[in-house]
């Protein structure tokens, strides 16, 4: 069992302990994080390779899941962003399915979060931002700066185009650290909480009235892995209804959709 509950965010060289190569005399690993991402993307690609390649009209249980999946981030795309926005669905997508079975996998006992990681959640978090910038340049031209002139009296103006920017500007920040610290704090106490159960079972033989504190702990850990499961999914889905709306505003602007 790790020292402390952080070292399971530690990102390491796996396997092979010399540099790959290096960049501007940065040497580059192959890490546990890489790892993981790549059994990710195999994991998900090879699920829908699989669901998809006997398609029936009577759906079987993982052609259910993969339909389920293709309709729920349609729908979010459609209401979020309107007709327009089903552009990006397989980048939106691409990147719910990455985050949700990122965050189901980290909590298998031994496996690595890899949304724990703030470097992750940042580069996906600026692949969303700079496809809102480059949609709304390209649709718009320089009207795109429109999207910080909200529809107020003229007199406001002044406050609200400097918020309107700081708003747009902090996007990237606030979006990837939501994923990031609600992933590191879950994960976190769920390994506080074991060291708990280890801690007090240990005291079973010598004190078993103090050994059967352990099941506190125990019932705990069972129930923060329910929350954690939930926790899972929505975080998943905020980011993804997140990054729809964003594309939305450069689409539609102010205007309704």
């Amino acid at each position: 069992m790790a020292e402390s509950p952080m070292e399971q965010f530690e990102v390491r060289p796996f396997l092979i302990h010399d540099p790959l190569f290096s960049i501007a005399g940065h040497p580059i690993y192959f890490t546990n994080q890489a790892l993981w991402m790549l059994i990710i993307v195999g994991l998900i690609s090879t699920f829908m390779a699989v669901a998809m390649t006997r398609r029936s009209v009577v759906p079987g249980r993982m052609q259910s899941m993969a339909e389920l999946a293709y309709e729920f981030v349609a729908n979010m795309i459609n209401t979020t962003a309107g007709e327009k926005g089903l552009l990006y669905f397989p980048m939106i997508f691409t990147i719910f399915m990455f985050v949700a079975t990122s965050n189901f996998l980290g909590l298998i006992p031994g496996s690595f979060t890899v949304t724990s990681q703030i470097a992750i959640t940042l580069a996906l978090t600026m692949l969303v931002i700079l496809t809102v910038i480059v949609t709304g340049f390209i649709r718009h031209g320089f009207g795109f700066f429109m999207l910080f002139v909200p529809k107020a009296p003229i007199y406001m103006l002044p406050v609200l185009v400097p918020l309107e920017f700081i708003s747009f500007a902090t996007r990237p920040m606030s979006l990837s650290v939501r994923l990031f610290a609600n992933m590191l704090a879950g994960h976190t106490m769920l390994k506080v909480m074991a060291g708990f159960v280890v801690a007090l079972g240990s005291f079973l033989i010598a004190s078993p009235a103090l050994g059967v504190l352990s099941v506190a702990p125990m019932a705990l850990i069972v129930a923060v892995t329910g929350l954690e499961l939930l926790v899972a999914f929505l975080q998943a889905y905020v980011f993804a209804i997140l990054a729809c709306i964003y594309i939305g505003e450069a689409i539609h602007l102010h205007d309704n959709h």
